[in-house]
């Protein structure tokens, strides 16, 4: 080998290390965040999301990549979101923000491990197999909405004692319909309150379901846990004010954007647990050996403006029990 064969044999080895050494670089993981609401909704569930990912050690831009997937409201947009982070081929799915999302992620897939935030039962549903073994690629959190909807009845029965006619807004599309309905006629019988039941499950509906409660006259309002509701609770919300009557919501946002109070559990905390199972997912674990948690974090949320407006007080055993006072 001559002088000038030797350099060139030289210069193309120096040439292929850098190769060879980036292709020796784990690649950065892709975590695919799918959500059946708006990130302008959801500002601060997506900053607790990520501080739990902080916590494991994953911070995004910098040693993970998030893509994100909103349905803005339109749950028949979700198996196409889904399929979007499917042909992405994200690491994990991180489906959040209810049962429609979780059910969207579970029929695109059966192998990217996906975690969810829902509010029903996920053995009920289909999700898992089992609470404590969920045996497949799917687990995450429950905050088990229909368990509280009685508590909320009870909460809005402590402020109006007096009321004897209650009016509920649900959804009847929801997958835990039945199980929700059924839990508050039981806990109305032990109140000994009437209910009146209207529903809604598309936007017409939502105007229709208040014009019939307008001419019903009512006393109280709740409105029963549900996906699509969170989705559009500054409407609700507007509605329910000009019913001028006292209503309940699940989440603490609905009493942020006007509602009277709120008894539920707290979505920055699933959201925050939810990123802890997917930086474990990511660090090797498996969602079959990850059992489902229950959010366990509630939150009575109140709103002192609105009761002003409405003409009513907030009893002290209210008052002392309150996470969060809006004024």
């Amino acid at each position: 080998m001559n002088r000038r064969e030797a350099i060139t044999v030289i210069g193309g080895a120096a040439v292929g290390w850098p190769v060879v050494a980036r292709a020796q670089q784990p690649a950065v993981p892709v975590i695919g965040f799918l959500n059946g609401q708006s990130r302008d909704q959801l500002a601060h569930v997506v900053a607790a999301f990520q501080r739990g990912l902080e916590d494991m050690g994953y911070t995004e831009g910098r040693n993970v990549v998030v893509e994100y997937r909103w349905a803005d409201g339109e749950v028949a947009r979700l198996p196409a979101l889904a399929a979007e982070l499917v042909g992405r081929q994200v690491t994990v799915i991180a489906a959040t923000g209810g049962d429609p999302v979780a059910l969207a992620a579970q029929r695109a897939t059966s192998k990217i491990p996906t975690v969810f935030t829902i509010g029903g039962d996920p053995v009920a549903l289909k999700l898992v197999a089992s609470l404590n073994h969920p045996g497949g690629n799917i687990t995450g959190i429950s905050q088990m909405a229909p368990l509280l909807d009685p508590k909320r009845l009870e909460v809005l029965h402590e402020l109006v004692p007096g009321v004897g006619v209650v009016a509920v807004l649900r959804n009847p599309q929801n997958a835990n319909a039945e199980t929700q309905l059924s839990a508050l006629q039981a806990a109305a019988r032990a109140m000994r309150l009437e209910l009146r039941f209207v529903t809604a499950g598309d936007e017409q509906e939502i105007d229709a379901a208040f014009a019939k409660l307008a001419g019903m006259h009512v006393e109280a309002l709740m409105v029963a846990s549900d996906p699509f509701f969170n989705a559009r609770r500054s409407h609700i919300v507007a509605l329910a004010s000009r019913l001028a009557v006292p209503a309940v919501f699940h989440q603490r946002e609905f009493v942020h954007d006007g509602g009277l109070m709120s008894y539920g559990t707290s979505a920055t905390d699933m959201y925050h647990r939810a990123a802890i199972y997917t930086g474990r997912v990511l660090k090797g674990e498996k969602p079959a050996d990850l059992p489902v948690q229950q959010s366990t974090k509630v939150e009575l949320t109140l709103n002192l403006r609105t009761a002003k407006a409405l003409g009513v007080t907030f009893p002290i055993t209210l008052l002392g029990r309150a996470d969060e006072v809006v004024e």
